[in-house]
């Protein structure tokens, strides 16, 4: 296929935080016969479990299946929010009032600890509190985040404010909203950098990854498990499951429980200072109210837009989704009509069926997965406290805990039903409905 115009010369199709977070070369480490924990995944779920229980004398395996940090730990957007898909007028409605005041504050709770462990651990990833404007992509959405955030809990309520049309582009340099609102305590950061420095702290506590090593069953052995790898068996006393949006056939309950919902981004050639200065003027990371959401921001050092959102109604390959990312980025940001991409790439978030994280226990083995597009601080905290439940703490236990983990009948993990869904919602994005 001819290369289309719109990429640079140098243009890649993978991740643009791997040009300063390469993929670690896979190591040499070997397959132990046996160890106490074994952690599915090495992402920020599975390598902040592993951190808990290796600094507690746990010995600890990783086991991936691809390159450590292959899925979306190494390709998300590097936006850090507070806070769940339903708001806590509805949280409140399904699940009452003391419950959904707990869950609530368990979302402050994952983005302090967040913040906390960077700091902490002097892991230098670009974190910073930029705060988020969040656009109205019509007047009546306008009108609806207002009541949101009059709705919010007065105990411990998400700091926000609104922001006029005619007063947004003190935020943004784009007339593509209808005003929206400020969250000035989000953060952004360097997903790469943020998932290696994780990664070093891991096995520094003494935690094995063991890299192209795909678990192909998880086997119960009496008080065990038994893990039938593609390098041979793996005993351990504690499994946790930590696959998120890559979670397949190995665990066919988790499977049916998330939908992973591929998630495009494009990155582009680098386009000045002046000119970022008008579109980003105040380095805010950017979402909409729309149901298909796009979020972009600008790189950590300024240079270029990341630019990001949902463009196919099923999976498709970078270099196809880039130019229709192109063309959503050119709408909000006329003045990157000509700047080309230099970089395309997917990743794979797990939504749920009630738009919740889950942390719990199914058949003896630990899981959390679920974080519906807010991964950033909600895997790395319950990936933390999936830890210490491993370790028998109660610090472990989260208001998280005992929601169900509902499916759906006749869904076995193809999401057959994404692409009439996001078509229904493009629609009513497009009509206001």
């Amino acid at each position: 296929m001819a290369q289309s115009p719109l990429f640079s010369a140098d243009f890649k199709a993978e991740p643009y935080w791997w040009e300063d977070a390469p993929p670690p070369a896979d190591g040499e480490t070997a397959l132990p016969a046996r160890a106490d924990v074994a952690v599915i995944g090495s992402g920020y779920t599975g390598l902040h479990a592993a951190l808990q229980t290796a600094r507690a004398g746990r010995d600890t395996v990783v086991l991936e299946a691809e390159a450590a940090g292959h899925g979306c730990s190494s390709r998300n957007g590097g936006q850090v929010s507070i806070g769940y898909r339903p708001t806590h007028a509805e949280l409140r409605r399904e699940l009452g009032r003391e419950l959904a005041d707990r869950i609530h504050g368990e979302s402050f709770d994952a983005f302090d600890y967040l913040g906390d462990f960077i700091g902490r651990e002097e892991i230098d990833c670009a974190w910073r509190r930029v705060g988020r404007f969040h656009g109205a992509h019509r007047a009546s959405a306008y009108e609806a985040l207002a009541r949101e955030i009059e709705n919010e809990p007065r105990e411990r309520p998400v700091e926000a404010h609104m922001v006029t049309r005619a007063e947004q582009r003190e935020e943004i340099g784009s007339d593509a909203y209808h005003g929206g609102v400020v969250y000035p305590q989000h953060a952004s950061l360097h997903p790469g950098l943020y998932h290696l420095g994780l990664l070093a702290r891991a096995e520094a506590a003494g935690a094995r990854v063991v890299t192209r090593c795909r678990v192909e069953a998880v086997e119960r052995d009496g008080e065990a498990f038994v893990l039938r790898t593609a390098r041979g068996p793996l005993r351990a006393r504690d499994v946790v499951v930590a696959t998120n949006g890559y979670t397949g056939p190995l665990s066919p309950w988790h499977r049916r429980r998330v939908i992973p919902i591929g998630s495009y981004v494009i990155a582009t050639e680098p386009i000045g200072a002046n000119l970022m200065q008008v579109l980003c003027p105040k380095d805010r990371v950017v979402s909409d109210s729309r149901k298909v959401v796009f979020y972009y921001r600008a790189s950590p050092d300024r240079q270029r837009i990341l630019f990001g959102g949902r463009v196919a109604l099923k999976e498709t390959d970078p270099t196809v989704s880039a130019p229709r990312l192109h063309a959503v980025m050119r709408r909000v940001f006329p003045e990157l009509a000509g700047t080309r991409i230099s970089h395309s790439w997917v990743g794979f978030v797990a939504y749920t069926f009630d738009s919740m994280p889950h942390i719990g226990v199914h058949d003896g083995v630990h899981y959390a997965m679920g974080y519906c597009g807010s991964g950033l601080s909600l895997a790395s905290y319950c990936g933390m406290r999936v830890g210490q439940k491993v370790l028998g703490s109660k610090e472990g236990d989260t208001a998280l805990d005992n929601l169900p983990f509902k499916t759906r009948p006749l869904y076995r993990g193809d999401p057959w039903f994404l692409g009439p869904a996001i078509l229904y919602y493009k629609v009513r994005d497009r009509f206001g409905i």
